[in-house]
């Protein structure tokens, strides 16, 4: 089974146009991804591709357009390679003989404010030797260094490889535990999953599945329930679970049901800890209770997905906010990957996240706090207004 593409390293490559971005992305992948030519700006949009990278495992390559192409198209490609930042776990920057000027530092710079790693492959030594005071700028912003051609340098993929291994992110090389570092090997968990109108037909929701299966790696013993057999699943086992697990939009029908010695969770809320800063999203709650008549409050989804008539997003917590904070607050929607103007909104309240990178949220999340905004996500929205949190977030021992 192909890792999931929230799931593998994203590794962007930026660079001015011509410089040979795209000959290095086929070269390393083996494959014609992008197309070269010695036309400026052949890349038109960000190519996206998705391979076995050994020995690193799991990757989604992320080829820009070129960041120096100043025509009104071109900005256009700039604006959209800026906005594949947030999204890159390693980044790689791709030069000639010429070196670096402001293009180049200025994507420095945004990388170092994001804590961002990344290399520096200067191509093209077939053609020209880079000048010993330019090699000397690149050695005093970084030790990830490159001298390659993407023409006649047999060694180009291993000396990649080695370098790439060398920035692999901890928690690529050793990933976090969703919910199996919570409960001891060999426990019991009651996972709670409505089957309801969300439930795409004949499976059940990509986070649901990670736990699943993450409990499963555990040694842990798992049941699969929904809300209404839950009670009869807690009274049939010898001895009580060591956590219950449900989806948020059954958190008040499931916190009624499992006694308040069984510790309680949502799916959203450990995704909440996986992908993103869990005690952030938990602060960013508390501006629920602040919100007033005509604040704007923003909901924003990580995907794009058909909206149904009963949805978490655009009616579900909509709702529960409005219920909770008795105001008629105004709330807008924007889904993608791309992130909008923020500067209007009161609270941003975040999805589950889990169709995209632990990058990406943790960008999202220092944007917000730049912008002095409190931001959270859908499974604490729903227990902060349900009046549960504390319950709800109990285990993780915050």
């Amino acid at each position: 089974m192909k890792a999931l593409k929230s799931q593998r390293l994203h590794i962007g490559f930026f660079g001015k146009t011509n410089v040979g971005k795209s000959s290095l992305v086929n070269k390393i992948s083996g494959q014609d991804i992008s197309i070269v030519s010695d036309i400026a700006g052949t890349t038109t949009d960000v190519v996206e591709k998705s391979m076995e990278l050994l020995p690193v495992g799991p990757v989604n390559f992320l080829d820009t357009a070129g960041i120096n192409d100043k025509s009104e198209l071109g900005e256009k490609r700039a604006e959209k390679t800026s906005k594949i930042i947030s999204r890159t776990d390693i980044a790689i920057i791709v030069c000639d003989y010429n070196g670096i000027d402001n293009y180049e530092r200025d994507l420095i710079e945004q990388f170092r404010e994001l804590k961002i790693p990344y290399m520096i492959v200067v191509n093209k030594s077939d053609v020209k030797e880079i000048a010993q005071d330019k090699f000397s700028e690149l050695k005093n912003l970084t030790d990830n260094i490159i001298l390659t051609s993407t023409q006649n340098d047999n060694e180009l993929v291993y000396k990649f490889k080695n370098e790439l291994v060398k920035m692999l992110p901890e928690d690529f090389v050793n990933p976090p535990k969703i919910a199996g570092d919570l409960v001891e090997e060999k426990s019991t968990v009651i996972l709670v999953i409505p089957i309801d109108k969300e439930a795409p037909k004949g499976r059940i929701i990509l986070p649901q599945v990670q736990v699943l299966r993450d409990l499963l790696d555990s040694n842990c013993k798992v049941l699969s329930v929904k809300e209404s057999e839950l009670k009869e699943a807690i009274e049939g086992l010898k001895t009580s679970p060591a956590l219950v697990i449900t989806d948020s939009q059954a958190f008040k029908t499931v916190s009624e049901i499992v006694p308040e010695n069984i510790p309680l969770t949502s799916f959203s809320i450990l995704f909440a800890r996986l992908k993103g800063d869990l005690n952030a999203f938990l602060q960013g709650a508390k501006a629920i209770d602040t919100l007033q008549n005509d604040d704007k409050v923003l909901i924003l989804e990580s995907c794009t997905h058909h909206a149904i008539e009963d949805d978490i997003g655009k009616v579900k917590i909509p709702n529960l906010i409005r219920k909770k904070t008795g105001k008629n607050i105004v709330f807008e929607h924007y889904s993608g990957h791309d992130f909008p103007d923020i500067s209007q909104y009161k609270l941003i309240v975040h999805c589950g996240a889990c169709m995209t990178n632990r990058r990406e949220v943790l960008s999202r999340i220092l944007k917000a706090a730049q912008a002095g905004i409190p931001i959270t996500n859908y499974g604490i929205t729903i227990s902060y207004c349900l009046g549960i949190t504390e319950r709800a977030t109990k285990i993780f021992n915050l």
